[in-house]
C-alpha cells in the first residue's frame, strides 16, 4: 500500500503515519517544517504548493489538515477544493481527517452536535467551517473520498486500545455512554479504512469501544 499523509506535522497526522509504517505500508509524507514523524520519506512542502504530479502513484492519500484562527478557518474548504482538484477522476482515495462538530444528534438529521446547548462557543467557528468543507466535499462525485469524523472527546495523549465502535453521520456513544477516542485509536480506524476502502464518498466517524 502506497499513502501520502498531508500536513504530516500535526499530532493526528503523526499518530497516522506511525500505524501506517508499523503495518508496513509505503509512506511519504508533505509537511511544512523539517521532519518529526517516522516516514522515511518527508517532502518539505506546503498543501496549496502540491500538484498532481506530487500525489502521481498513491494508493490513498490522507488530509490532516488543520486551521483554528479566524483568518484561516476559510481553508478547511479551500484546501480540500485544492487535493480534491489533484486527484479529481483517478484512482486515488482521499480520506480526510474530519471534525465531530457536523454529527448528527438526530435521525432527522436536521440538528448537529454544534447546534447543542453546551457545545463551546469557542469551537464554534471551527465547527462551521469543516461543516462547511463536508458539505462541500459531498458534491465532488469525481473523488473517491472518504471523511472520518473522530469522537466528540478527541484525546491527543490517550492510550492505543486498538478497538474502535465504527458509526456513521450521527453521533454514536459506547457502552458507558461516552464519546471519545484517543488520536491512537482514530488512526487505527483510519489505517483500516485505507486498507479496506469500503467507504467511498461516505462519512463515517469512530467512537472508543
Amino acid at each position: 500500500m502506497k499513502l501520502a499523509v498531508i500536513c504530516a506535522n500535526g499530532k493526528a497526522a503523526g499518530k497516522i503515519i506511525s500505524e501506517a509504517v508499523k503495518r508496513g505500508f509505503d509512506v511519504t509524507v508533505f509537511g511544512r517544517k523539517d521532519n518529526n514523524t517516522e516516514a522515511k520519506n518527508y517532502v518539505k512542502k506546503d498543501l496549496f504548493d502540491l500538484t498532481k504530479e506530487d500525489l502521481n502513484g498513491f494508493d490513498a492519500v490522507v488530509d490532516a489538515f488543520g486551521a483554528w484562527t479566524p483568518e484561516t478557518l476559510s481553508q478547511h474548504s479551500t484546501s480540500l477544493k485544492h487535493l480534491c482538484d489533484i486527484l479529481s477522476g483517478t484512482n486515488t482515495r482521499l480520506l480526510v481527517v474530519g471534525g465531530a462538530g457536523s454529527l448528527y444528534v438526530n435521525k432527522e438529521h436536521t440538528a448537529q452536535v454544534s447546534d447543542c446547548p453546551d457545545f463551546p462557543e469557542g469551537f464554534k467557528p471551527l465547527a462551521t467551517a469543516m461543516a462547511k468543507a463536508l458539505s462541500e466535499l459531498r458534491q465532488r462525485k469525481d473523488v473517491k473520498w472518504t471523511y472520518i469524523s473522530p469522537a466528540g472527546d478527541f484525546q491527543a495523549d490517550g492510550e492505543r486500545t486498538g478497538k474502535y465502535i465504527l458509526g456513521g453521520e450521527e453521533l454514536t456513544l459506547n457502552s458507558r455512554n461516552e464519546s471519545i477516542i484517543s488520536y491512537a485509536d482514530y488512526a487505527v480506524a483510519m489505517v483500516d479504512e485505507i486498507v479496506k476502502g469500503s467507504h467511498i464518498q461516505q462519512r463515517i466517524s469512530v467512537v472508543r469501544e
